[in-house]
This record gives structure tokens, sequence and C-alpha cells, in this order.
């Protein structure tokens, strides 16, 4: 009887863990959906086509969405269903505000962990992203601009900050706009970039907390300039 007992708590035991490893993987596929833009915003899941895309019951999707929702990433409407969220131009802004903080805040931190093997590295960004930037491709250069900005975010081994950080990020991803494709964009960013790197290899904290700041206050007026367009 014991011995049976102990078989069944096993066997439960591994069924929550199947579960909470394929909610874990369908949240993942929802989140990147909806970051790449292929769910957009307002747009509802629809539990019926993603459970036949997915080759998955219900029950594990509506756990993600639930995981989605504590993101910030889908809303819940009680008797319409999940919908992609949307954000509004005003809480865009305040997110950059938000988001300038914590950034200024990571080139600060930065500064006494920056080592030779780090600046190698963002030079390396550096360069790559300068050759697509004279070839204004904005699909090249956003996901390689996001690969940047997370390679500095990890680097102050700050998880609570790189946690933070990536909430706001994925926020703005819901209302990303191309602004960065006009009046020669991409080369600007990448200017910033480069002071930012220029900073950090200084040693100086004030500097660098200022580059870095100010880097998202001037990705924040680009996002302006596209409002209204």
């Amino acid at each position: 009887m014991e011995n049976s007992t102990s078989s069944q708590t096993a066997q439960n035991d591994l069924q929550v863990l199947r579960t909470s490893s394929l909610t874990g993987a369908l949240e993942r596929e929802l989140e990147h959906l909806i970051l790449t833009g292929e769910l957009k915003p307002g747009e509802r899941l629809n539990e019926i086509q993603l459970s036949a895309r997915f080759g998955t019951s219900r029950g594990p999707l509506r756990e993600a969405t639930r995981s989605l929702q504590a993101k910030g990433l889908v809303d819940a409407i009680r008797n319409r269903g999940v919908f992609v969220r949307s954000i509004s131009p005003k809480e865009a802004l305040e997110i950059y505000d938000i988001r300038a903080a914590l950034f200024g805040l990571a080139g600060r931190l930065l500064t006494d962990l920056v080592t030779d093997a780090m600046l190698a590295r963002l030079n390396e960004f550096l360069v790559e992203m300068d050759e697509i930037a004279q070839q204004r491709d904005f699909d090249l250069y956003y996901p390689l601009n996001l690969q940047f900005h997370d390679f500095l975010i990890r680097s102050t081994n700050n998880s609570m900050l790189a946690r933070e950080y990536q909430s706001l990020v994925n926020k703005l991803h819901l209302c990303r706009a191309r602004g960065l494709v006009q009046s020669g964009g991409l080369a600007v960013s990448n200017h910033e970039h480069r002071e930012m790197v220029d900073a950090l290899a200084s040693g100086n904290r004030e500097r660098a907390q200022e580059a870095f700041f100010r880097h998202v206050e001037r990705s924040k007026q680009r996002f302006t300039t596209t409002l209204g367009k």
C-alpha cells in the first residue's frame, strides 16, 4: 500500500513537472510572437488556433497567458478573452523616463566592472552596427541593438536591475516605432553607443551614467517624432 502511494505521488510530481515545462515553453513562444510583432497590440489570443499550432491543450496555454499578463504583455478581459496589450503614447513616454534612470545606473555600475574583454566585445558590436547602419537596414540593426543593450545590462551582474529593465523594454516592444530609420537615425544611435563605450573606458562614473541616461533620452525624442505619423 505504501509503495502504491509513493508511486502515485511520483507520477503526480512527474505530471506537474511536465505541465510546468510545457507552460514555460508556451510562454516563451507566445512572448516571442508578441515581441516580434506577429501577434499585434490589441489582437486577441485565439486559444483554439494556438492549441492547434502548438499541439497542446488549452490548460497549459491559459497558464502561459497568466504569466504573460503578470509581465504586462497581455490583458485578460472578462467574457471577451486575452488580448495583446496596447501601450499608449503617454505610457510609453513614462516608460522611457524610468528606463533612462535604470540605464544610467547601469552605466555607473559598469564603470567599476568593465574589463578589456568586455570593451573588446562592445567594440565588436559597434563595428557590426556601423556596417549595418550604412545600409540603413533596420531589420538587421534592431536585433543587434537589443543584444548590445542586453550585454551591457547583464554585465552589471545585478539581477534585479536586469529584470526590471527587461520588463520595461518588453513593454516598449508593444509600441515599437521605426523612428531609427529616419534622418540617418541608425548611424546617430550607434554614435551614441560609441559615446557610452568611450565613457566606460574612461573609468569616470558620472560620465558613464550621463552617457547611458542621455542615450535613452534621445531614443525617447526619436520615438516622440513618430507620434501621429
